[in-house]
């Protein structure tokens, strides 16, 4: 067999491959290069007659149907932020989408991250020509997102997660009438001011003990995600000075990625009870055993503590326990008791009301109840009594059991992790140390 015969059979097995519609061009190609072999001489000629029909008769792949719906080519874009009440359905609906469009992206794999919607998050719905929701954007926050796509006829998703940047802050402050409006005098946030009360809350009655004159000092986490602030984060190390006597407390994330508070040797911040049962209020009276009922005007043994506080303000279990009682009586109105122990017990009257039922377990902070004016009571307010082993105590003042120190396994991690932490807040409290110490000697002299 020649080369020649050899070479056509080669180029005849390639055009068995060839699509139908390309069939006539591959065989007059075919026979052009036959041409160029046998007559060398006219290939000038053959090269200039065959060079526009290699141009203008070979085309690009189509694209597949799949990069078409996941193209961002031509979608039309709508947004829709979500509100106080507002689903899924609500959302797709004013987006003009139909409730198939819902139940398709709902019940896909990642659906149930659209389960539970909170107002401010957003959506981007990415619309194609067709009218087909070719992508989903869910935007629950700067740093989280979740993508779907539509393709092969379902959704699928992805998460895409930003990390911020953490910057440390510094803030202090004296106190000149509330924590509160000293600590908004020192722009510390609402979230941090609460975040101080709770840290320091087990050993600081912060209605009663607070005198002018105290001082804190904390850094914190402040977070920010190119350039632009995004929210303060928690608080690391603090310091509140009551009565001279200094509290400090440092943050600390276990082996198991659980965080707390501690002192610096390590014994957590978080005692067995709270010092007093409420986030908001302010006291109507005080522990004084010679205090004049205000509906009987008789002096009588009033055996706890009056927070004035607005109706419906949450209650909560001073600590862990048991509900031994739950129910209404003419004096007390509605009440609950809980046990704590063999040892202890909390008393909380005047409910409007009760979240809990006699029987039933309790965790420290968990509600309740709300505060009322029911039974023998001139105005909203909980009246709460501490007991122990039956015998009424002074809820301000009672000494409460210690509490717990870190694991010993975790001991020398904790110290590893706080020393510097509370180094810096240390660092950042010298000036204003200094300049106490240097007004102290000149009043001295």
């Amino acid at each position: 067999m020649s080369i020649l015969q050899k070479f056509s059979g080669f180029l005849l097995s390639i055009f068995r491959e060839f699509p139908r519609r390309h069939l006539i061009v591959s065989s007059a190609l075919a026979g052009c290069l036959l041409a160029l072999t046998a007559y060398p001489g006219k290939y000038t000629e053959v090269k200039r007659q065959i060079a526009e029909p290699v141009a203008i008769l070979i085309e690009e792949p189509a694209p597949a149907p799949e990069a078409a719906e996941n193209s961002d080519f031509d979608l039309s874009w709508k947004e829709q932020r979500v509100a106080s009440g507002d689903n899924l359905s609500t959302l797709f609906q004013r987006a003009k989408l139909s409730p198939i469009d819902v139940y398709k992206v709902s019940s896909s794999k990642a659906g149930k991250a659209l389960r539970n919607l909170y107002p401010d998050e957003t959506f981007r719905f990415g619309v194609n020509s067709d009218g087909l929701l070719a992508e989903l954007h869910y935007i629950k926050s700067p740093l989280e997102s979740h993508i779907f796509t539509y393709k092969n006829g379902s959704y699928i998703a992805e998460q895409k997660l930003r990390q911020p940047e953490v910057l440390l802050s510094y803030r202090e402050g004296v106190i000149k009438d509330s924590l509160y409006m000293s600590g908004k005098q020192a722009n510390l946030p609402d979230k941090l001011i609460m975040e101080l009360a709770n840290i320091f809350g087990w050993d600081i009655d912060f209605v009663f003990d607070i005198r002018r004159g105290d001082s804190f000092s904390l850094t914190y986490e402040d977070r920010y995600l190119e350039g632009e602030k995004l929210e303060t984060g928690n608080i690391i190390a603090a310091s509140f000075t009551n009565r001279g006597k200094t509290y400090q407390a440092v943050r600390y994330t276990n082996s198991e990625g659980r965080s707390n508070y501690y002192t610096p040797e390590g014994r957590s911040m978080r005692k067995a009870f709270l010092r007093t049962p409420l986030d908001i209020f302010r006291i109507s009276s005080g522990f004084n055993l010679r205090r004049k009922h205000p509906i009987h005007k008789k002096i009588k043994a009033h055996r706890g503590v009056d927070y004035a506080a607005p109706r419906g303000t949450p209650v909560y279990s001073a600590g862990d326990g048991k509900v031994i009682a739950a129910g209404y009586s003419k004096a007390n109105g509605n009440y609950v008791f809980v046990q704590h122990g063999q040892t202890y017990t909390t008393k909380y009257l005047h409910l409007n009301r009760k979240k809990v039922r006699k029987g039933q377990t309790v965790r420290q902070r968990q509600l309740i109840g709300t505060v009322g004016s029911t039974g023998y009571a001139t105005g909203p307010h909980l009246h709460y009594e501490f007991l122990v082993n039956g015998v009424h105590r002074n809820p301000r003042t009672v000494k409460l059991p210690q509490s717990q120190p870190i694991a010993k396994a975790e001991k020398a991690a904790f110290l590893k992790a706080t020393k510097s932490r509370l180094a810096k807040l240390a660092e950042y409290q010298q000036p204003t140390q200094l300049a106490s110490a240097q007004r102290n000697n000149a009043s001295a002299n």
